[in-house]
């Protein structure tokens, strides 16, 4: 390559997108294509800098290898960052085996970031920490490095490890100052300032308290019979009934809890599972049953008894009950966790992240933007919903795993 192309990649290393083009804008062979690609990537023109990276891969062809797979890598992380989740993930995994076989460890390393990085935003943890581990740090640059480090974080945060999240963002921040790149450094601030927020609610006797992610972290391993609002569970240490997929059992759960150590009056119970106004026989008859359904499911852990006036949870082998809820009841939660990352997403991509139907999410995202709580752009297969991050609104136990015990 000639100065100007290295001068081009230099500066783009150091963060300076402008720097770069003007080096290289009026340029068109494939190598400063995949720069100036890189370079509009930086600037947040993601399509022209997909547009610039697929010309290149083609220039670059068969008999250069090397340069297509790092151009096909550079178009997964754009990809990511843009969310579109849908991108052939299977285009990377190629792409890594050739750098792989051909010895750029830098580049083969990102590539497996970036594979870690698509795991976690749809919940794959498991998938995530196996490809971080196959990471060796020692070949990524301190950009690289400080990324590498934040993926820790965010799946030690969605496991409720704060130790090991904290670690992590320290290990973070040093990287970022060595790369000297201050948006990178932002980015870790940002994700160190959810640590220090607020993260849940705790509701028990009536009371509430705001709790920290570390608090949470102490509370579900505690003996404590936790109703979690935010997964739809009910668990005591490392027992899990998952009520998930199960809204009228897990509404019949929550307030028999917030009733605790009283009992739950049967119309709270109707009108919080059932939203009857009005009960009759039926709905008495149905909430008998779904009672019924709710003592087999908790039976590990707890018992529920009939009372005069209603029904009461008692917990097996814990000294209390208490509801863990988000720090706010917001309506489509879900949706605004992600979108609080203040990142542009894709119907398509939420409902992938989420594991929802399209048509579901779309529902949720009407319903937001009808409250003036979201903001779109674009028109068709390129319209993207965004919104400003939430003060005091973390994600991290809102955002959905692949199964709950992750």
């Amino acid at each position: 390559m000639d100065s100007l192309i290295n001068a081009a990649a230099r500066a783009l290393a150091a963060g300076d997108p402008l720097g770069a083009l003007n080096r290289i804008a009026l340029r068109n062979e494939p190598s400063a294509l995949a720069l100036r690609g890189i370079a509009m990537a930086q600037l947040g023109d993601f399509a022209r800098a997909k547009s610039l990276l697929k010309r290149a891969a083609r220039g670059f062809g068969t008999k250069e290898p090397m340069a297509r797979a790092r151009c096909i890598v550079a178009e997964a992380e754009i990809a990511l960052v843009s969310r579109d989740l849908a991108w052939p993930a299977r285009a990377l995994d190629a792409a890594r085996g050739i750098l792989e076989r051909h010895d750029d460890k830098a580049n083969a390393a990102h590539a497996r970031y970036l594979a870690a990085r698509h795991s976690l935003l749809i919940g794959r943890l498991d998938d995530a920490t196996r490809r971080l581990a196959g990471i060796d740090p020692a070949h990524l640059s301190p950009a690289s490095r400080a990324a590498f480090e934040m993926v820790a974080a965010g799946i030690a945060m969605r496991r409720l490890h704060t130790s090991a999240a904290h670690t992590a963002l320290a290990n973070a921040r040093r990287a970022a100052t060595q790369a000297r790149i201050p948006a990178l450094m932002a980015e870790v601030d940002i994700m160190a300032r959810a640590l220090k927020t607020p993260a849940a609610r705790k509701i028990a006797e009536g009371k509430t308290r705001l709790l920290l992610l570390e608090d949470v972290e102490a509370l579900l391993s505690s003996k404590t019979l936790v109703v979690d609002a935010c997964r739809n569970a009910v668990r005591r240490g490392s027992r899990i009934v998952s009520l998930a997929r199960r809204p009228v059992l897990f509404a019949l759960a929550r307030a028999l809890a917030e009733a605790w150590p009283g009992d739950a009056p049967r119309g709270t119970l109707l009108a919080r599972a059932f939203h009857a106004r009005h009960a009759d026989d039926s709905h008495r008859a149905r909430l008998r049953v779904e009672i019924g359904r709710l003592r087999a499911k908790l039976a590990p852990i707890a018992d529920i008894r009939a009372t005069d006036d209603g029904f009461a949870l008692t917990p097996r082998g814990a000294a209390q009950i208490v509801v863990l809820a988000p720090p706010a009841d917001e309506a489509h939660g879900a949706v605004l966790a992600f979108l609080s990352d203040g990142e542009a997403w894709s119907s398509s991509a939420l409902a992938l992240a989420l594991g929802a139907s399209q048509r579901t999410v779309q529902r949720s995202l009407d319903a937001l933007a009808a409250a003036d709580k979201v903001q779109t752009f674009g028109k068709g297969r390129a319209r993207r919903w965004m919104t400003p991050p939430l003060p005091g609104f973390p994600t991290n136990l809102l955002l959905p795993v692949s199964r709950l015990g992750d």
